[in-house]
């Protein structure tokens, strides 16, 4: 059974501006308590083990509320991406600092519907993929990955041509087969930001199966508003 997990912390925020200018998003909160610190007691709660938790901007704030991880249940180990390059450049450092598949990789940003991260490992554990996404009903976002499903594999992503009905969440699992293409497309000819979404889709245009996994709603900050309504709920619609 998967162990460890890679968690992306080092993004910058920009659509949360002028918040994340002081504070980083992982330590905002959600019903009062900071995202990443919600987010860590579930992986505890999911059976994992060891976090990769690669933070970027403001990354003390996030290394300082993470600690070593043993007030969350879980072994820490932190990782640096210094400049910002794209999530799965992010989980490439964690790579090369000694991540090893399979590893499930989720958004530091994300509040998961209790019980779903360790639902989704299980999932993947008895899968025999290569990899899996998560997958979620639409939100009500601006903001959406599609992805195209068939017969519980996930075929393309993203796909611009899906009926929009389905879309990726911030959740995902990688085997070694995926995990080599995470590394490859942080590589010429691929461009920076480097995308999740790329290794993902090379991995099945190489042939392998990506589980598609379903989960419940998730919630997560994305603009000032959201940090508002997140903590008090009762303001919306005033």
């Amino acid at each position: 059974m998967t162990r460890d997990i890679v968690v992306m912390a080092a993004g910058e925020g920009t659509r949360l501006r002028p918040l994340t200018e002081r504070w980083a998003k992982p330590v905002l909160p959600i019903d009062g308590r900071p995202v990443l610190a919600t987010l860590l007691r579930e992986l505890a709660g999911a059976g994992l083990e060891r976090v990769w938790l690669v933070s970027g901007h403001l990354a003390g704030q996030v290394e300082r509320l993470a600690g070593d991880g043993s007030a969350f249940a879980l072994d820490v180990r932190h990782v640096r991406q210094r400049r910002p390059a794209g999530a799965a450049q992010a989980v490439a450092c964690a790579m090369e600092a000694g991540a090893e598949p399979p590893f499930l990789v989720s958004a530091a940003d994300t509040v998961y519907t209790p019980g779903d991260v360790g639902r989704f490992a299980d999932a993947f554990a008895v899968s025999e993929a290569a990899g899996a996404i998560a997958i979620r009903p639409r939100l009500q976002r601006e903001h959406h990955v599609f992805v195209r499903v068939e017969q519980g594999r996930i075929v393309r992503v993203p796909d611009a041509s899906a009926s929009g009905e389905v879309t990726a969440g911030p959740l995902m699992a990688a085997a070694e087969p995926v995990a080599r293409t995470l590394v490859a497309v942080c590589a010429p000819p691929y461009r920076p930001p480097y995308d999740v979404a790329q290794a993902y889709q090379a991995a099945i245009d190489e042939g392998h199966a990506i589980a598609a996994i379903e989960i419940g709603p998730t919630r997560d900050l994305t603009t000032p508003l959201d940090l508002v309504e997140e903590n008090f709920p009762y303001l919306r619609g005033l």
